[in-house]
């Protein structure tokens, strides 16, 4: 009786982790994971009005701080609309949030860093707790193919020149 419980049981793990694997959403890279998460639809939005999907379909590595929806909610309605208007302006901002390379959550270092848009933001960690600028990483660690995201509770604005 052991035996055919052990065996039943094993055979209904094994079964549970195929299907888990099944159901499981196939890596994908950073603009395709801003698709397919519901807290990222502004910057998926916002990603494709500044031209910016392919770049992020790309090869890569990089590491992109996501500002979640709740983020772009509490920017001013004047800055989302000078965003709207002038794709430069919108695409250095979400440049801004973009880091050449892979960084995971465990690796970033107190410092600052260089973005793709040029400028250097701060980073800090301290524990599992890590921040850029004054945002802090809500979720770390989102796997795609081409590097990683970190979705963070506010939106970054790049120094102006």
């Amino acid at each position: 009786m052991t035996n055919n419980f052990l065996r039943t049981s094993a055979a209904a793990l094994g079964l549970a982790w195929l299907t888990g694997c099944a159901t499981s959403p196939a890596p994908a890279t950073i603009t395709d994971t801003a698709a397919r998460t519901p807290q990222l639809s502004t910057l998926n939005r916002l990603i494709n009005d500044a031209g910016l999907a392919e770049t992020l379909r790309g090869s890569g590595p990089y590491t992109v701080f996501a500002p979640s929806d709740d983020a772009f909610k509490a920017v001013p309605a004047k800055t989302m609309q000078e965003l709207a208007s002038n794709k430069d302006l919108l695409k250095s901002v979400l440049t801004y949030h973009v880091l050449p390379g892979k960084v995971l959550a465990a690796n970033v270092k107190t410092g600052n860093a260089k973005t793709v848009q040029g400028a250097n933001v701060a980073l800090g960690s301290a524990g599992s707790f890590v921040t850029v600028e004054d945002a802090v990483v809500q979720q770390a660690d989102v796997a795609a193919t081409n590097g990683v995201v970190h979705v963070i509770d506010r939106v970054l604005m790049p120094p102006k020149r």
